[in-house]
């Protein structure tokens, strides 16, 4: 007797309704920037949103529609790492600045933020498979060696999708029962990675010293001791780390409970670096007040409700992990961003799902909600 498939309408209509007010602030945040910085429309931003908006919604139907159990196979599971992992070195070479993007006229691809869908469906399969052997050597080594070989690929170039990853990950392997020894090790490793990682790059090594200490009274004075003061001033960023942070303060406090009105934010007036970005919720914030913001983290806490609610409804352990670790690869992911918005992380790129500019954090996204409302339809 053939299932009968019952859609989640409230995770579709947050869905939905929050790529929609994506777009509207994406253009609220841009159009001043696309006009007099890029010299182009000022829709030229929003136009480029609502082309990935309607091929990610392509992708997500696509996705709903099909049994996710299909993508319980090696191909899916292997195939998908793989081509993540020759993307990212494929875009090293072709994009020797920044080695981030595959660019196609105004239109342009972000292999590493897919790693996120294929690292969820990666765990999920081998857990499915090795649950029950989880702590042993063989279950072990394999999944370690793949993990760290898709953190090692993506941190350098993108160090903010290498954290949401790694701590998927580890997320997705304590819930399954990982000895914590193993986490423990783990964590350490990813943890002197952070930390090299963070320290190649001197903007980086600024950001996180002058976040910590502001007053350059303990932390700064440990820098200077061990004679890193040089490095640290080889930034540009150095001149004023906290200056971003400070403005999305500005911005968020001026807008008060209700804001000053739609297209009406003064800091996106190029006070507000990467306003239509990655700090779009300080936008939000100035022009929708405390009424936007708390809309959009409300959008995000459905999304970890239905989420989290479908580890303990999926008939299957492929289903279950699978929901795990799209759930908290999107809900970290927005975590991060509003802290840093907010002051209360280090400044690092990563943008907020489905709100910021960015075509390929959208699909990426969209991908993902896509195959957990089809988890979700499974095991209604």
């Amino acid at each position: 007797m053939a299932q009968t498939l019952r859609t989640d309408w409230t995770l579709f209509v947050t869905i939905v309704v929050m790529v929609c007010l994506g777009l509207v602030f994406v253009y609220s945040a841009s159009s001043t920037v696309a006009t007099l910085k890029f010299e182009k429309e000022s829709h030229y931003f929003l136009l480029r949103q609502a082309v990935y908006a309607v091929l990610g919604f392509s992708v997500l139907m696509w996705f709903k529609r099909i049994d996710y159990r299909k993508l319980c196979s090696p191909l899916w599971a292997f195939g998908g790492m793989g081509v993540v992992v020759f993307c990212l070195l494929l875009v090293y070479f072709l994009d020797p600045k920044t080695h981030r993007w595959f660019r196609f006229g105004s239109l342009s691809i972000q292999p590493s933020e897919f790693a996120k869908p294929a690292l969820a469906i990666f765990l999920a399969w081998f857990l499915s498979r090795r649950l029950h052997v989880i702590n042993g050597k063989h279950t072990l080594l394999p999944a370690l060696f793949s993990v760290l070989l898709m953190g090692v690929v993506v941190v350098f170039p993108d160090f903010g999708t290498a954290l949401v990853l790694v701590f998927t990950a580890l997320t997705v392997f304590f819930v399954a029962g990982l000895n914590k020894r193993y986490l423990a090790l783990v964590m350490l490793l990813g943890l002197l990675l952070g930390v090299y990682t963070i320290y190649s790059k001197p903007y980086r090594f600024g950001r996180v010293v002058h976040h910590f200490d502001p007053e350059r009274k303990h932390l700064y004075l440990l820098v200077k001791h061990f004679g890193l003061e040089p490095y640290l001033n080889r930034s540009a960023a150095n001149r004023d780390p906290t200056y971003q942070v400070r403005q999305s303060k500005i911005a968020i406090g001026s807008g008060g409970i209700l804001g000053v009105g739609l297209m009406q934010s003064k800091q996106k007036l190029f006070y507000l670096p990467e306003a239509h970005t990655d700090f779009i919720y300080a936008v939000v914030g100035e022009e929708a007040g405390l009424w936007g913001c708390g809309a959009i983290l409300f959008g995000f806490l459905i999304i970890a409700w239905r989420g989290f609610q479908l580890f303990w409804l999926a008939t299957d352990d492929f289903g279950r992990y699978l929901a795990l670790a799209i759930t908290v690869s999107i809900v970290f992911q927005a975590f991060v961003n509003l802290s840093v918005v907010l002051g209360m992380l280090p400044t690092k790129g990563i943008p907020l799902p489905m709100i910021s500019n960015g075509g390929s954090s959208l699909l990426s996204t969209l991908t993902q909600l896509g195959i957990l409302l089809s988890v979700r339809e499974r095991a209604a």
